[in-house]
């Protein structure tokens, strides 16, 4: 496998792993009403017999600052919704009016901001660990070449050398998300 392909492959798994923290971002709780906030909510529909998600359900939207509103698609599922989010830890009360299911996402305390920034730091390292074992990945490729003959001594310390801007620039993105949800969260 030449060079490019195992810098290629190192640069894929970095940035499915940023992509895949930003995404986990979304669904922490800052204080104001967002629907990645509930649309991966597991609900056993009794009628359907199954476990489906949130989002597969019902329409989501936030017409409020502070205000979820669930429009099932199929009216006889309100009462599982409901349910789910009864056993579920989000802490989120709904109401039903009529065939819409009304979530107030109430305002955050201080003590509970903090524990999400520690969550999101928690998150952050996890991805971080991630794009330094995609880093591990593509040097040890690189060395295996060297040594099999397929590559040649420069391309190794360029290829390493690569991966590890790469390595660099992807941490920054991660501590650049990191910083900005952190401020997102603690503005009240």
């Amino acid at each position: 496998m030449p060079a490019n392909t195992i810098i290629k492959s190192a640069t894929d798994a970095m940035t499915k792993s940023v992509e895949h923290t930003i995404h986990e971002f979304a669904s922490v709780r800052t204080g104001k009403a967002s629907p990645s906030l509930v649309e991966n909510l597991d609900v056993h529909v009794q009628s359907y017999g199954s476990h489906m998600k949130l989002k597969q359900l019902a329409m989501i939207s936030t017409p409020e600052p502070r205000l979820i509103r669930i429009e099932p698609f199929d009216p006889a599922t309100i009462r599982d919704i409901e349910r789910a989010f009864q056993e579920s830890k989000l802490g989120l009360n709904p109401s039903i009016e009529g065939k819409v299911l009304r979530l107030p996402v109430p305002e955050l305390s201080t003590e509970r901001r903090q524990q999400m920034v520690k969550t999101i730091k928690q998150m952050a390292e996890e991805s971080r660990v991630r794009v330094r074992s995609a880093r591990r990945d593509g040097l040890e490729a690189l060395k295996k070449e060297e040594k099999e003959g397929i590559i040649t001594e420069d391309d190794l310390h360029r290829g390493e050398k690569e991966i590890q801007t790469l390595t660099d620039k992807k941490i920054a993105e991660i501590d650049h998300h990191v910083t900005s949800k952190e401020k997102e969260v603690m503005t009240v």
